[in-house]
């Protein structure tokens, strides 16, 4: 499906030089987006997934891979540092990105970053901090690394064909495809990476538990995981609230949340706290800002300052507290309303194969296990390969021992040299590449001594190649050769966990906090037009004159506390929840707070009804056009979390004509357009715990009549209520007597 269009060119033809027309300029096509999608986006994404985002069973990314590689031909491995501009334009040559891209790279692997559990890179220089956005790296140019001594296991073996290596984007170089780390890497720093369409995010856990726990799968399939790999180790360490059927559910499916808190200590001598560890989630910034807006909005009273005091010693937040106040029962606070409690979300998506699958610790560490287990059979097919051809040719030396003389005399008497190796060949009885060794040993070598001494190597050669066909041939000698080096490596590199495992039982709930907010009687006002009022007694005695907006009139006016909560429900079947004391106190002589402005309404979206409750209990009656009535506990609008807003709070399906809070069954007066009116009592309905539930048939409507108004029935309000009650329902009502008619019925 193509378009052309007229060439844009041809308008100035007549007017162009002949050279300067370029024919098919401003020629418009016309693509279906499904083609554009197959072509265009869809290698793209897949280019993402595949070569950028979503780590491997290495642990490593292609960019981070490509930088170590690099580091590592490099010789950085041993001998000093060399400047970090040097690193990156060497790592161009495997990774075709501009040198920022690569630097920074290079700066999440090392340890003046400190983002990783166990950096890769010996850093020199200032390199910035993770946990602080304000604190940049410097340039390249003034900056050193070299590797550490942990990223030798990364390399170990990588030149006896561990792992496949494939040509760099210009086919001059080879890199390797993955790097035979001999430890769960994957596992042991955390990694993120964001693709097209999916995401990784993998928590760090501490190296020794990660090497116990892959032992003990290689020894028992079956391993309690829970037993050996007690929780997630961050790098910057902080409390982990351990809930076990969360850290279970990770383990299994590879997603879930891990709560990181904070540590803290209180120096009573200057009434302060100081915050030396965070969640790894979060940086400094963001928890003084945090702290700074509680503050002002007046949620929290106790604080007189709070400062970034990062230095030499590494991080700190210092909290000035103002006298009297508990330190505990404010970190509780501070825990419940800033980040200095986090959840690390974990979605452990790793390439396995070139394919992205989420796995969980079992699933990982054995894709880790199958992966290892190539690599060393890999290695000893190597050696066993080398073996065979030394032992090849030690074996054709051997025979020179019975005359030494006679391969003398062979090479001696022949003319061309081209004929050498054939008649060593034919003087010997052995081929040409042992023909060839022979004639390349040096004059000297020619000795019974040296000849001895080699083939005394022959039996040792034919030990160890008999002992490597039998790894081959032994799973389990290949497992615990694995064994060894986990082993050795735990000892080597393993060190005590950073993160501090705090159980649910350890933490000390306090109840109370809410009723340090201020309680006391006010009055509560709200307006057709969105507008709300909170007024003590006082005020209200000294002025009950409302000021409002042309046209708006009060709907609802409710006496209560300042320490409760609202629920204001919008015409679009939303809810949005705050609390009485979230909207300073007001005077009847001003117009009020708009709600839609104040919490952050939709374009468009005005509130209709408001709900003040301290328990959930009761009831939301709703009634619509249609003619159903809707009745749903309060108590389906209760969030354990501190969600400000719910969607789907009612039906949309039909307009909403009125919505009542009640504690208990009442009768409500149902007026339709035909002039109809019906008593229903709510007890007639049962309460659902769906929000949005369509409702029941109440009133029965003729054709393009609708519901057009609903109230409570107070006594008094009609003066033969019983005509307009029916024993079944759905009721078509009763017109009303000639004494109801007034107010109570506008027809429309």
């Amino acid at each position: 499906m193509a378009r052309k269009t007229k060439n844009s060119g041809d308008l100035f033809k007549d007017r162009l030089p002949q050279d300067a027309y370029i024919a098919g300029a401003g020629l418009v096509e016309k693509q279906p987006i499904t083609e554009t999608l197959e072509s265009n986006f869809m290698p793209y994404a897949m280019s993402v997934i595949m070569s950028r985002a979503i780590p491997e069973i290495d642990g490593f990314k292609p960019s981070h891979r490509k930088l170590l590689y690099t580091m590592y031909k490099k010789g950085l491995l041993h001998g000093p540092r060399t400047k970090s501009a040097n690193v990156v334009g060497e790592t161009m040559k495997l990774n075709p990105h501009g040198d920022a891209a690569i630097y920074e790279t290079m700066v999440y692997l090392s340890r003046g970053y400190s983002a990783l559990l166990h950096p890769y890179i010996d850093s020199k220089g200032n390199f910035g901090r993770h946990y602080s956005t304000d604190m940049e790296y410097a340039a390249s140019r003034y900056t050193e690394a070299k590797l550490e001594p942990i990223a030798a296991e990364l390399f170990k073996d990588i030149d006896k064909d561990t792992v496949d290596f494939v040509d760099n984007y210009d086919a001059t170089m080879k890199e390797p495809t993955l790097l035979p780390v001999t430890f769960p890497a994957i596992l042991v720093n955390n990694n993120l990476g964001i693709a097209v369409g999916m995401a990784s995010n993998i928590c760090s856990f501490n190296l020794r538990e990660i090497c116990e726990t892959t032992i003990g799968l290689l020894r028992d399939e079956n391993h309690d995981i829970a037993s050996t790999l007690l929780a997630p180790d961050f790098p910057g360490g902080g409390k982990i609230v351990y809930n076990r059927k969360e850290i279970e559910k990770v383990y299994e499916t590879g997603k879930g949340g891990i709560k990181i808190r904070s540590v803290w200590s209180y120096d009573e001598k200057a009434n302060c706290i100081d915050i030396t560890e965070i969640p790894y989630t979060t940086t400094v910034e963001a928890i003084i800002s945090k702290i700074v807006d509680l503050v002002k909005n007046g949620k929290i009273r106790e604080i007189s300052d709070v400062r970034n005091e990062i230095g030499l010693e590494g991080l700190r937040i210092t909290i000035d507290l103002k006298r009297g106040t508990d330190p505990e029962r404010l970190m509780a606070k501070l825990y419940s309303l800033t980040p200095l409690e986090d959840t690390f979300s974990c979605n452990f998506n790793v390439l396995i194969g070139g394919v992205p699958r989420v796995l969980g610790v079992r699933e990982l560490l054995n894709e880790w296990i199958a992966f290892r287990t190539e690599c060393v059979r890999r290695r000893v097919y190597f050696d066993l390969s080398k073996a065979r051809e030394k032992l090849h040719l030690l074996k054709g030396l051997s025979k020179i021992l019975l005359d030494i003389d006679k391969a003398i005399k062979i090479i001696r008497e022949t003319e061309e040299e081209s004929e050498v190796v054939p008649n060593l060949m034919i003087g010997f009885g052995i081929d040409e590449v042992q023909a060839e060794f022979v004639a390349e040993i040096k004059l000297r070598h020619l000795n019974r001594e040296f000849i001895l001494k080699r083939t005394r190597e022959i039996g040792e050669l034919e030990e160890s190649i008999r002992d490597m066909e039998d790894i081959l041939k032994t799973p389990e000698r290949v497992k615990a050769i694995i064994i060894d080096e986990l082993q050795e490596v735990a000892k080597k590199y393993g060190q005590p966990r950073k993160s501090q495992i705090l159980y649910e039982s350890e933490i000390e709930e306090y109840n109370d906090l809410e009723e340090e907010i201020p309680d006391y009687p006010c009055t509560l006002f709200f307006t057709r037009e969105g507008y709300f009022k909170k007024i003590t007694p006082q005020s209200l005695r000294m002025s009950s004159v409302h000021k409002l907006k042309e046209g708006d009139e009060i709907t609802q006016t409710i006496e209560t506390s300042n320490n409760r909560e609202l629920l204001f429900f919008t015409d679009k079947g939303t809810v949005y929840k705050s609390r009485v004391s979230d909207f300073p106190d007001s005077k009847a002589s001003v117009i009020g707070d708009y709600v839609a402005s104040n919490l952050g309404f939709e374009e468009g979206e005005n509130a209709i009804y408001m709900v003040v409750t301290s328990d959930y209990s009761g009831y939301m009656v709703f009634l619509f056009e249609n003619g159903k009535i809707a009745k749903v506990e309060l108590s389906a609008y209760q969030t354990k979390t501190n969600r400000r807003k719910l969607i789907n709070a009612y039906s949309t399906n039909s307009p909403v004509v009125a919505i009542f809070h009640i504690q208990k069954d009442e009768e409500i007066l149902l007026t339709s357009s035909s002039g109809r009116m019906l008593l229903v009592h709510t007890g007639a309905f049962s309460p659902k715990a769906t929000r949005n539930t369509i409702g029941v048939q109440a009133i029965t409507l003729r054709s393009k009549h609708r519901l057009m108004k609903a109230e409570l029935y107070r006594e008094g309000m009609l003066a033969r209520p019983d005509r307009y009650r029916t024993k079944t329902l759905p009721a078509a009502g009763s017109l009303p007597a000639p004494e109801d008619l007034g107010e109570q019925l506008t027809l429309e």
